[in-house]
Parts: structure tokens; C-alpha cells; sequence
């Protein structure tokens, strides 16, 4: 509700300061130029979404999939002890942890869930668990090797090469998802 009301201003004040400064054209004109914008942006986003959707999908009818739950199994166990048993929720951590180190926090949103609902049926509580709050985090700082949603917009932008800030987004990712997670274990002491 506040959003809409914050671009209804902003909107009608553009309409009435380009009126009253005789340049309603000019703002017509920005309007429509920004309408073409988004829709390039949207565009370029929507197929490097399903480039990606569709890759995570040949992983998982390939059995990739499975063998990079494997892999991530023992980080995953450390991480979410409570699925150590169940095979389907270590699936869905590693598709959730999987989707989100390509960048694609769309396609990561699903197995996301599907791994907060178990983690929240394995705690057997009406409340967040540390595990559940632990995942969150990760999914909110998530580690990222390839930033194709970010890559996309660069280059919807004009850049010349979309994918140059590679090191700085690998340091900011490995940062943030390690001060998320050194924050998640130590508060838990206080509010377990």
C-alpha cells in the first residue's frame, strides 16, 4: 500500500511539474522510453531465467542433480543436522543451495521451500527453528559463482561484458553469507 501511494506521487508530481514547466512532451516522451526499458529488461532477464530453470531441470532429469546432493551432503548435514535422514529434504537444500550459487534466485525459491517446510516439520515446534532461521540466511546472502540474473540486467544495460564484476561478486557473497552464519550461530545462544 505505501509503495503504491509513493509511486502514485511521484508519478503525478512528474505529470504536474512537466505541465506547469511546459515539458509535459519531454516527460511523455521519458515515460514511454522507460516503458520500452522495462520491457528489454524483463526480456533479457525472462530468457536468462529459463536458460538457467532449464539447465537446473537436465541436472535433475540427468541425475547431476542427485550426484551434487552427494557432494553437498556432508556441508548440508553440518549445516541442517535435522536432515540427515531425510533424502528428499538434502534434495531440496541442494537444489535450493545449487539454484542460488548459479545466481538464480527465482528457480531458487521452490526448493527453498519445499526445504523450509521440512526443516520446520523435522523441529516439531510452532516456532522458527535455528536450522529454518540458518537456512533463511543463507538463502537471503546466498554464495554466487555465476550472478546470471545480475549479468542479465548488465547487459540489458549496455554493458560490454556482463560478467566483469565476477571477483567482487564472489568476496561480497562469501562475506556476507559467512557473517550471516557466524550471526545465526552465535545468536542462537541467546534465543534458544
Amino acid at each position: 500500500m505505501a509503495m503504491s501511494i509513493i509511486w502514485s506521487t511521484a508519478i503525478i508530481s512528474a505529470i504536474f511539474f512537466g505541465a506547469a514547466t511546459g515539458r509535459a512532451s519531454e516527460v511523455g516522451a521519458a515515460a514511454m522510453e522507460g516503458a520500452a526499458a522495462a520491457v528489454n529488461l524483463c526480456l533479457s532477464i525472462g530468457g536468462m531465467i529459463c536458460l538457467w530453470s532449464g539447465i537446473i531441470e537436465v541436472m535433475n532429469r540427468s541425475g547431476l542433480s542427485a550426484s551434487l546432493s552427494n557432494f553437498l551432503r556432508p556441508l548440508l548435514v553440518w549445516l541442517f543436522p535435522s536432515a540427515r535422514k531425510d533424502s528428499e529434504l538434502l534434495e531440496a537444500l541442494s537444489q535450493n543451495v545449487s539454484a542460488n550459487l548459479l545466481g538464480l534466485g527465482n528457480a531458487a525459491t521452490p526448493a527453498g521451500l519445499r526445504g523450509a517446510k521440512g526443516l520446520f516439520r523435522h523441529s516439531g515446534a510452532d516456532k522458527a527453528s535455528n536450522e529454518l532461521c540458518r537456512l533463511v540466511v543463507m538463502n537471503t546472502a546466498s554464495i554466487q559463482l555465476i550472478p546470471s540474473t545480475v549479468a542479465a540486467i548488465r547487459a540489458a544495460a549496455g554493458a560490454s561484458n556482463a560478467f566483469d564484476i565476477l571477483p567482487a561478486v564472489w568476496i561480497s557473497s562469501i562475506v556476507s553469507v559467512s557473517a550471516g552464519l557466524l550471526c545465526s550461530k552465535f545468536l542462537q545462544r541467546f534465543f534458544t
